[in-house]
């Protein structure tokens, strides 16, 4: 029998691969006096991908530190953000999470018994908690919440509520589950921060953070859950692994934002102490390495061809991926993941006066958005604040379309130019003319108030459609329904990018000849 480590040990077998530790003298005054008590929570929202090995191999090495673990099934922060899991499939979803997380952990190992898994409406719709809530309300001013969940918290131009609420209840956590630290991402630190700030003025003790570095997805940016190509699923099969593996960002000799390199770095070093690169004899042989420096290294100095790390990296994932594909396999299991996660394809319009039995789904190729040729530009006749355009869509005839772009675009800078227009909104008079579609605009968050029409690719033709990376193949609906609100709530997740690019969720959008943009509204909204 191994002996117990000692404090030191611990420390650094808690600290290994973090990038950042606040409380470093009080974790290790803890570690001399008992076991550390930490939690992680992860809020049941879209799919658990991969990724999610990084901290389940964290968690690994907080159980050989002799820690407490508990992780928490965040489900009413789920809901709270910006409603990203709707209410009617919080329950499903959380039970998914319970599902899969344990089946992950046992892939590597983890001994279950010594994990507590908490839900959290197990305890924050409690009377103390609640009460907690208004007291912490009571002390936080608006410009902290917001800015506490910048990096968590979806952003819209008009937050809701809620997105304020969930920094004050992820600090509360702490004090409810008893622990002495939290674990999570770096983008959790402003979350971190609010909470050794606001938990003192409620008389409660401030806690140790870790944080893991945010590990960079397949395509170089995060690994996210609402970019498909960044990200391999849980219960991808083996050819989807390998079809994704191979379209990865692994340039040779970079190692800057390789999601590769980063995967054997947080994922497969620490769980095997070891990876062994696997060639043919003609190339030098497989090779194992001890030390992932060493094999940075390599890979850096092109020694270790892309190619080879991307076959071996798939060898290894899969071998964790198995038992999970076969829990998964069984009946209840596939039920349980289907309701959770309704297929798109699945969710059809109700009848009328019949109620569809899973909620509709909303995804971007539900927009008819097309190129269109400004043919003409008049002022309206009753607003000085509306243009009225005349527009070729590649229809039979032109749209007429009413734009408020009077105060913000000239009127000679529109004649003949090509715009992005949103195509199936209900036609709906404006001040008397019909209008038939929106000319889409970057819009600046500040103020003065800037707006720019987004630009398509040159060279595109008038009718052309744009759509959002990764969902090319869906058909638009033939005219969005008001009440259903699908437009506002796809919008919200509307932004235009660092470099100018027009995204839904990070993702582009799109025509055949390229991407959609702007002239200079960075990190604008679009409507």
């Amino acid at each position: 029998m191994e002996p117990a480590p000692g404090p030191q040990e611990k420390y650094h077998l808690i600290t290994r691969n973090l990038q950042e530790v606040l409380g470093e003298d009080k974790l290790m005054a803890i570690l001399k006096e008992r076991e550390l008590k930490i939690y992680w929570g992860t809020a049941t929202t879209g799919k658990p991908h991969v990724a999610y090995f990084v901290p389940m191999s964290k968690i690994a090495d907080f159980l050989k530190a002799g820690c407490e673990v508990t992780i928490l099934f965040a489900d009413l922060h789920a809901y709270l953000d910006n409603m990203k899991a709707p209410w009617e499939l919080l329950e499903l979803r959380t039970r998914y999470y319970e599902n899969v997380i344990k089946a992950m952990l046992e892939s590597i190992g983890v001994p279950l018994e010594k994990l507590k898994f908490v839900r959290g409406t197990d305890y924050q719709l409690s009377k103390e908690y609640t009460l907690d809530v208004y007291r912490l309300s009571s002390a936080v001013t608006q410009h902290d919440a917001k800015k506490a969940g910048a990096e968590v918290v979806k952003q819209v131009e008009h937050p809701l509520l809620s997105g304020l609420l969930y920094p004050g209840l992820q600090a509360l956590d702490e004090e409810y589950l008893k622990v002495d630290a939290q674990f999570g991402g770096v983008d959790q630190r402003k979350i971190f921060t609010f909470a050794e700030k606001y938990l003192p003025s409620l008389g409660y003790a401030k806690r140790v953070h870790l944080m893991n570095p945010m590990v960079p997805g397949l395509t170089g940016s995060k690994m996210s859950s609402s970019e498909e190509d960044s990200k391999i699923d849980l219960l991808d099969r083996k050819e989807d692994v390998k079809k994704k593996l191979k379209k990865a960002f692994c340039e040779p000799g970079n190692v800057e934002n390789n999601g590769v390199l980063s995967f054997i770095k947080h994922v497969l070093f620490p769980l095997k102490s070891e990876f062994v690169v696997l060639r043919e004899e003609k190339w030098g042989g497989n090779k194992t390495y001890t030390a992932y420096d060493t094999l940075e290294k390599d890979f850096a100095e092109q020694v270790v061809h892309p190619g080879d790390l991307k076959n071996s990296v798939e060898v290894a994932l899969n071998k964790l991926l198995d038992p999970i594909r076969e829990k998964f396999n069984s009946p209840e299991l596939k039920k349980l993941t289907n309701a959770a996660y309704p297929s798109p394809s699945k969710a059809k319009p109700a009848e009328k006066g019949t109620k569809n039995s899973e909620p509709e789904t909303v995804v971007p190729s539900r927009l008819d958005i097309r190129v269109g040729k400004v043919i003409s530009v008049e002022k309206h006749p009753d607003a000085d604040s509306l243009y009225v355009e005349k527009i070729d869509v590649g229809e039979p005839e032109p749209r007429t379309v009413v734009s408020g772009l009077v105060q913000f675009v000239p009127k000679e800078q529109l004649q003949d130019r090509l715009v992005v227009l949103l195509c199936n909104l209900k036609p709906q008079k404006m001040r008397g003319v019909e209008s038939q579609g929106m000319v889409l605009c970057a819009c600046s968050l500040g103020e003065p108030r800037q707006v720019e029409p987004l630009d398509p690719p040159a060279g595109c033709c008038a009718g052309e459609r744009v759509y959002v990376e990764g969902y090319e193949g869906g058909e638009p609906d033939d005219e969005l329904k008001p009440k259903k609100k699908v437009f506002e709530k796809l919008q919200a997740d509307f932004r235009v990018s660092e470099d100018c690019v027009a995204q839904w969720k990070q993702r582009n959008f799109l025509t055949k000849l390229g991407l959609v943009s702007c002239k200079s509204l960075k990190g604008g909204s679009i409507s």
